[in-house]
């Protein structure tokens, strides 16, 4: 056993001596420091064409993904029969849908971004059908690249359903590349609609909202419309893979599911994006009857100083009026004395 440790010390030890000697001297740094000063613009210039090669790559990339003959007109009229005819009935079987809001499209033009909150798979298919026929056939979907575009078929069946583009959700910004379909469908006047959680809610309620869809709507100068589904969830929950009716007494019942429009949200100049998206969050939570957080009111420092309302000042003319007047008030009594 104390061969053992004296062993590992000696090791240690002729560790620690060669870390030594591979530790720079101070003075050889510090002659290198315009060596490296010269080579700033150098390691810039190399850093600026890594990033725009990087964004080559990914233009590249989500532009191999997209599925563009989704958007051609004889698509987009097979698509429309699809919906009406085949996906919807079948999806009327374990639903009942209501929808509210829809005049606000008859004040807005082609084209807008519409944000939704996100707890089901059914999500997509009840927004489109809530949408007016002419809205609907100009609307795409944003769609997770990393779940929807895993494979080449997939991606085809979901973009002749609901016309997916597909986005990135990793948290990694709109930039470097990987929006640039996007961009380009939005100049062709296309609508978009997005889930700005990312993912489909496991519990049904709303959670952290991301940012992009308030970056696309400044950088184009679009209304973002805000959309609440309500019941999708319990109709088909995330990890379900078909929906369900709900049980009875006698007979199983359609879920409702009813989808709400909000009044558009124009991002202000300047308006940072966390500032609009939290405008939609406030619209989100108010129809699912969210209570907003109540305002903290800090207490105040031991040390500070405690104001005290100053007394009255009193009004010596209004003094004067009100003996007056209590006068007055007593001279029957004053009388009525001196007659007894």
């Amino acid at each position: 056993m104390g061969d053992r440790v004296h062993r590992a010390l000696r090791e240690g030890k002729a560790r620690t001596s060669e870390l030594k000697g591979r530790v720079p001297d101070p003075t050889e740094l510090r002659e290198r420091v315009p060596e490296l000063r010269e080579r700033v613009p150098e390691l810039r210039e190399r850093g600026a064409e890594l990033g725009r090669r990087g964004s080559e790559l990914a233009r590249q990339r989500y532009a191999k993904m997209d599925v563009r003959w989704a958007r051609w007109a004889p698509v987009r009229e097979l698509r429309e029969a699809l919906l009406s005819f085949g996906l919807g009935p079948m999806i009327d079987w374990y639903t009942r849908s209501r929808t509210y809001g829809r005049e606000v499209f008859e004040t807005l033009e082609h084209p807008v971004i519409l944000v939704a909150n996100h707890s089901s798979h059914l999500d997509t298919p009840a927004i489109l059908r809530a949408l007016p026929r002419r809205w609907r056939q100009r609307t795409a979907v944003a769609a997770a690249a990393d779940y929807f575009y895993r494979s080449r078929m997939n991606a085809y069946g979901v973009a002749l359903l609901f016309n997916t583009v597909p986005l990135a959700r990793n948290g990694g910004g709109m930039g470097g590349g990987a929006t640039d379909h996007v961009d380009r469908l939005i100049e062709q006047r296309w609508n978009l609609v997005m889930y700005p959680e990312g993912t489909r809610s496991r519990d049904g309620d709303i959670h952290k909202l991301r940012s992009g869809a308030a970056v696309l709507a400044a950088q184009h100068g679009l209304a973002i419309v805000p959309i609440f589904v309500h019941g999708t969830h319990d109709a088909m929950p995330p990890g379900q893979s078909w929906p369900k009716r709900l049980p009875g007494r006698f007979f199983s019942r359609r879920h409702p599911v009813d989808v709400h429009f909000g009044a558009p949200i124009w991002p202000g100049a300047d308006e940072p994006p966390s500032d609009v998206m939290a405008r939609v969050r406030a619209y989100l939570d108010r129809e699912a009857g969210v209570e907003p957080p109540a305002p903290v009111i800090p207490a105040p420092a031991l040390d500070a100083p405690v104001l005290v309302d100053p007394l009255p000042v009193a009004d010596p003319v209004r003094a004067a009026e009100e003996e007056a007047l209590l006068r007055f008030e007593r001279v029957p009594e004053r009388r009525a004395r001196n007659a007894v």
